[in-house]
């Protein structure tokens, strides 16, 4: 073989390699972005926004809460939270609410039930965070 032809076929086989290596890298990433997807976390108030009042019981807050995420979602979970604010004169107000977690869903959807919380509990609005994460529906079987 001549001289011509074995640096011709070296440089070949290192460009060869430099692509194999480059669609490894690749399909790596590609793989692990796909993995990711996002989280919404909803806060819901319940006292009025008008009366400050509690628009319902914990228990009847839990239980409206249930029937509008069942509506709208095929999975959920719910946590009771307490929060509180001051007011633009300086009052302090505390209120029960509900914190939601959804995975495998949409920002449409997602507000979708935003619209019915704050209609059904007389809402200012509904708190929405959008978290990047990665979902797994981990089983033994």
């Amino acid at each position: 073989m001549s001289k011509k032809i074995t640096v011709a076929l070296i440089v070949i086989m290192i460009l060869s390699i430099c692509v194999s290596i480059t669609d490894i890298v690749v399909s790596f990433v590609a793989r692990e972005k796909d993995d990711w997807d996002i989280q919404y976390v909803m806060y819901v108030g319940t006292n009025d926004k008008d009366t400050n009042e509690p628009v319902y019981t914990p228990d009847e807050a839990k239980k409206k809460a249930d029937e509008i995420l069942i509506k709208h979602f095929g999975g959920y979970t719910i946590q009771e939270a307490n929060g509180g604010w001051v007011d633009d004169d300086g009052t302090v107000y505390h209120e029960y609410s509900v914190v939601i977690y959804l995975s495998d869903t949409t920002k449409e959807k997602v507000k979708a039930a935003a619209d019915e919380f704050i209609k059904e509990f007389n809402q200012s609005s509904v708190l929405i965070q959008s978290n990047k994460t990665q979902t797994e529906f981990y089983s033994t079987n």
